[in-house]
């Protein structure tokens, strides 16, 4: 179906649930996620099979993870009609529908992302189309597949939700420019013609979550979730933490607890050379370590891992511009630092994150208030995760109170249009009704100015 045709049907499906009360979007966007958790997982095997890349098991939990908590959290919301009144202000807040929502979805998170992103467009009365990575085409096929008889029965529209079966940049591209909203989930360059299509867009920047260990933590359980964050789908989640900045005086003891829960540690140049040069040949990042299991990864570069290995632990010559390992790295590969004092640690974090991933988060393990927030003033990101697993809590989770999503804005620094978690409150109009304040006077120049 050709681009325009797409969207003309969308937009009548979306002039329909203009109309609809909270009660019914809201039995539609619990519809979506509902979908998933109980087909969680079928879809899990189709992404791992169709994208070649992540781990079956972890995409079923992040299945049913995704759709438990986005849709907890968007359970109650107020989305249609007026939202509030503020009495003492003299306004009224009321939710008007944006119209066609396009989304550009990668193929990392081929199920939780399409999702998401259209849980969010409906919830505020919008309709939505998703564009694919051609590596997850079959997945947002399927979602269709399983969406549209479930719309049939709350009896609404089938194409307030649609696919770009035959993905291409060029379609993409079109549908960018042709619908009223873009959110782009995905590489530089499609965040960038996102940008580029003269349309509102949401977009992501690049991951590089720096991970800050302080002196005062438990090592072990320290350990334990950072290297559950970076393992987590073999590393292709962008708050996959990437690194360990370690004190001095305790980073034999850190480094041997990442080892006896399952890590490989490498401090032999040469060997960590060829891990730079496996990872990102020519700079960029190989797309066969991408996704893959550690095995695999260490493959590239020629060496051979012990069974039962998690993670590779390497020590880079230095950090920032020094070493093309400071990049992020989507695969179970981390590397680690050693700092003298908290500063020096937040300066490597900073570094890392002027060569890549720049406004997107930091997992920092601290009981420390001062140093938590010195690095949260320091450092250029939207999100200083405290003492959590960044990969599954980064996007949202019942333990915090950041916003539930699958894409993660990065404010300026990451070339975004929010330093925030996208959510359904950026996706609906809000027109403002101003009254007369009950209570108000005129101030005098001398209480203006004085």
């Amino acid at each position: 179906m050709e681009i325009a045709e797409l969207v003309k049907k969308s937009r009548a499906a979306q002039r329909v649930i203009a109309g609809y009360s909270q009660e019914k979007i809201d039995a539609l966007v619990r519809m979506l996620a509902r979908v998933v958790y109980d087909n969680a997982e079928p879809l899990a095997k189709m992404a791992a099979e169709e994208s070649r890349m992540g781990v079956y098991e972890d995409k079923i939990t992040k299945n049913k993870g995704k759709a438990r908590i986005l849709w907890y959290g968007l359970k109650g919301k107020k989305s249609v009609g007026i939202l509030e009144y503020d009495e003492a202000a003299g306004i009224a807040l009321v939710a008007k529908p944006m119209g066609v929502i396009g989304a550009a979805t990668p193929c990392t998170n081929p199920i939780v992302t399409p999702m998401c992103n259209a849980m969010f467009a409906i919830k505020g009365g919008n309709s939505i189309i998703i564009a694919p990575h051609p590596r997850s085409k079959l997945c947002a096929k399927r979602l269709k597949e399983l969406y549209d008889p479930e719309f049939e029965k709350l009896q609404a529209p089938k194409d307030i939700f649609m696919v770009i079966e035959e993905p291409t940049i060029p379609l993409s591209t079109e549908l960018m420019k042709e619908v009223d909203v873009v959110i782009a989930t995905g590489g530089a360059a499609m965040v960038k013609s996102a940008y580029s299509s003269g349309k509102p867009s949401f977009g992501v920047g690049p991951g590089n979550v720096q991970g800050l260990i302080d002196e005062d933590v438990d090592i072990e359980e320290t350990a334990k979730k950072m290297i559950q964050s970076r393992i987590f789908d073999n590393g292709i989640i962008c708050s996959g933490t990437q690194t360990i900045i370690a004190p001095k005086k305790n980073y034999p003891k850190v480094i041997e607890a990442f080892v006896q829960n399952g890590c490989f540690y490498i401090d032999d140049p040469a060997k960590v050379e060829a891990f730079g040069r496996a990872i990102f040949p020519g700079g960029v990042i190989n797309k066969d370590a991408v996704g893959q299991p550690v095995a695999a990864v260490a493959a590239l570069a020629g060496i051979e891992l012990p069974p039962g290995t998690k993670a590779i632990i390497l020590k880079p010559r230095g950090y920032g511009e020094a070493d093309v390992l400071s990049r992020e790295k989507m695969c179970p590969v981390m590397t680690a630092y050693e700092y003298t004092n908290w500063e020096e640690a937040v300066d490597i974090a900073y570094a890392n994150l002027m060569v890549e991933g720049a406004g997107h988060s930091v997992d920092l393990q601290s009981n420390n208030r001062d140093h938590i927030e010195y690095a949260a003033l320091k450092l250029p990101v939207s999100r200083i995760l405290v003492n959590q697993i960044c990969t599954s809590m980064n996007g949202g989770a019942f333990q915090n109170s950041l916003s539930p999503t699958t894409t993660l804005g990065c404010g300026s620094w990451g070339n975004n249009s929010i330093s925030e978690n996208l959510s359904y409150y950026h996706l609906f109009n809000k027109s403002r009704i101003a009254y007369v304040k009950p209570i108000w006077n005129q101030p005098s120049d001398e209480e203006i100015f004085g």
